[in-house]
């Protein structure tokens, strides 16, 4: 496996802007020097870098990107650029994009985030692209995805970790009975609670599922769900149980 090595001393924004022009010069781009750079500056870093371009060159560091890049270089050193709400919001426009869908990549995006991590891209959403992200849901997705994404970025949920019990043993029950105990599946029942519940307490619902009727609610989700309506679900469930592995286990399947 391959590892970056970290410089023991960073050099100023003004350098590094200074380097990647440099890189830029010639003929074809010194790919190499442009993720040297970028790959080893935190966000604050790359936004000063893009300040100290802007002034020296009167250029946006990103569309001169944009023109010495291609392909997924291009595509992964772009969303660098941007600040974790920004990436977001880029994400998921562009996944809502009616000329070029790509739900699965908005769907992730929504679903793995926390309530106040939905709350801020979705203001970065609106001041980038002058609409609201629940109007772009509504628009370009349908059926029972959009009804599970507009309750994800609309209601806001209990980030802490505190579990009510009863309810969750109440909300495997609902579930076992909207699913795997009846021919058909009641996908209101679904939305609901995977719309609704804190992550700790989703995390504690499956526990529940499991303990009572010896399945995983994950199996339960895969089995009577399916498309991006069982993508967001699973996503969503990932995201209570084990964030990281969640991402992982993402990061080695794609």
């Amino acid at each position: 496996m391959s590892t970056l090595s970290v410089p023991p001393v960073l050099t100023s924004p003004r350098d590094d802007a200074v380097q990647l022009y440099r890189a830029f010069k010639g003929l074809g781009c010194d790919t190499a020097a442009v993720i040297n750079i970028l790959a080893h500056r935190d966000q604050t870093q790359r936004a000063l870098i893009q300040q100290e371009y802007r002034a020296m060159y009167s250029e946006d560091i990103s569309k001169r990107l944009a023109s010495e890049l291609t392909g997924k270089l291009e595509t992964a050193v772009l969303l660098w650029m941007h600040d974790p709400a920004g990436r977001d919001a880029l994400i998921v426009k562009q996944g809502l994009n009616p000329n070029k869908l790509d739900l699965e990549a908005a769907t992730e995006v929504i679903c793995s985030r926390t309530p106040s991590q939905i709350q801020h891209f979705k203001q970065v959403y609106y001041s980038r692209f002058g609409v609201y992200l629940e109007q772009d849901i509504e628009n370009y997705t349908s059926g029972d995805l959009k009804k599970l994404l507009l309750a994800y970025v609309s209601i806001q949920r209990y980030e802490g970790l505190e579990v009510d019990r009863e309810m969750a043993v109440r909300d495997a029950k609902h579930l076992y009975k909207a699913g795997e105990k009846k021919l058909g599946t009641d996908e209101k029942t679904f939305i609901h609670i995977f719309g609704e519940r804190s992550r700790a307490n989703l995390a504690a619902v499956a526990s529940a599922y499991h303990d009572m009727y010896g399945n995983s609610l994950k199996k339960a989700v895969k089995s009577e769900t399916s498309g991006y309506f069982e993508y967001g679900l699973l996503t969503i469930l990932g995201c209570s149980e084990n964030p990281a592995k969640y991402f992982a286990k993402e990061l080695l399947t794609n």
